[in-house]
């Protein structure tokens, strides 16, 4: 039996799309934006473009294997007030029911972490629902807990 082919992190492309938008898909869905509670299609597409503009501090990365898609990672650099560099935040993270447990989460996180400190930045941070107990147990080996709790209003 032949060896798994290595997992590949990558910077997404835009010939990506069709194989990132079920991944996508499938994360907002787990979070409760699927059916009449979707996203527009105008903030997917704008989400999108983002990744592939170098005026906006948005970027993807992806993991793949035998050129399946696997996982995806968005995360975007900005300022802080409490420190004088940017800081990254972690914004989405997914990995493909299959592939869950074979240490793809754990590879995107990591390749984050690369991209923030080759930027020179000093922290990555995240936030993930009380209920995404699975999850947890991943982050809670690769980062602390800030104690902090997200409030919000939408408008």
């Amino acid at each position: 039996m032949p060896a798994p082919a290595e997992l590949l992190i990558r910077p997404i492309r835009q010939e990506d799309f069709a194989a990132w938008k079920p991944l996508w898909d499938g994360y907002n869905a787990f979070y409760g934006r699927a059916g009449d509670a979707a996203l527009p299609e105008f903030v997917t597409q704008t989400t999108w473009q983002r990744f592939f503009d170098e005026h906006e501090p948005v970027y993807a990365m992806v993991a793949e294997r035998d050129g399946v898609l696997l996982g995806i990672v968005h995360f975007l650099f900005h300022r802080s007030t409490t420190q004088v560099q940017m800081t990254c935040y972690l914004q989405d993270l997914f990995t493909v029911e299959a592939a869950r447990g074979q240490g793809v989460g754990r590879a995107l996180i990591e390749a984050v972490y690369r991209r923030a400190a080759e930027a020179g930045l000093p922290r990555v941070y995240w936030q993930t629902h009380e209920t995404n107990v699975t999850a947890m147990r991943l982050y809670d080996t690769m980062a602390e807990k800030s104690g902090f709790v997200v409030y919000r209003k939408f408008l």
